[in-house]
């Protein structure tokens, strides 16, 4: 198992940075790893997020940093060459696997019915990507993860918090995803101190 894929197994969590302006991502990843997250992605839909990738493996060298949101081959090739750890897909896509593969990057494929998710297991995805959650129940992931789908990997992605990781993961999930506002731009000492308190509760939560 590659490494990042086992830090995300041991520690249960991915944090997600998705914003506008590529200038605050090293508040937001300076609070991310103060409270001990140790696997996060920049989607590809953030400015310079291939620069933002590579400068932030240049100051948290023990931290795994992936590129998510790629929807493409172009966009896999691009952010393996940025450095990226690993890959995440919104969706289910044959050419984004086959780079990783080739490439021998890990992979986080995103799928959320049962075609999708066996598809991308039978492909050879590292963890299946779980999304979005916020759009079905607690037990519709039970009924896959105690059933049929009982050794595949999902990863819960979509309005995860501090106040819903821990039902996620008692529902089947292996681990889970989280951004929105617990990945937004810090505009005050304040904001920091209390995103800081969040983020530390949700891994508190499913420790």
């Amino acid at each position: 198992m590659h490494e990042a894929i086992a830090e995300i197994h041991k520690t249960k969590i991915v944090a997600i940075i998705r914003v506008k302006d590529s200038s605050t991502i090293g508040l937001i990843a300076k609070c991310l790893v103060e409270a001990g997250i140790t696997a996060l992605e920049i989607t590809s839909n953030t400015p310079g997020y291939l620069d933002s990738i590579t400068q932030l493996q240049t100051k948290y060298p023990s931290i795994f940093i992936g590129a998510g949101t790629i929807t493409n081959d172009k966009l896999a090739k691009d952010a393996i060459s940025a450095g990226a750890h690993f890959l995440v897909t919104p969706n289910t896509s044959r050419q984004v696997l086959d780079v990783a593969k080739s490439t021998q990057t890990p992979i986080l494929m995103g799928a959320l019915t049962p075609t999708e998710i066996y598809q991308a297991y039978e492909w050879g995805a590292d963890l299946i990507k779980f999304f979005p959650t916020n759009s079905v129940t607690y037990d519709y992931i039970t009924s896959l993860t105690s059933g049929p789908f009982n050794d595949i990997p999902l990863v819960a992605v979509g309005s995860v918090d501090e106040n819903n990781a821990k039902k996620w993961i008692e529902s089947g999930a292996v681990c889970v995803g989280f951004g929105g506002e617990l990945t937004s731009p810090i505009l005050s000492a304040e904001e920091y101190i209390t995103r800081k308190s969040r983020i530390i509760s949700l891994i508190k939560s499913i420790s």
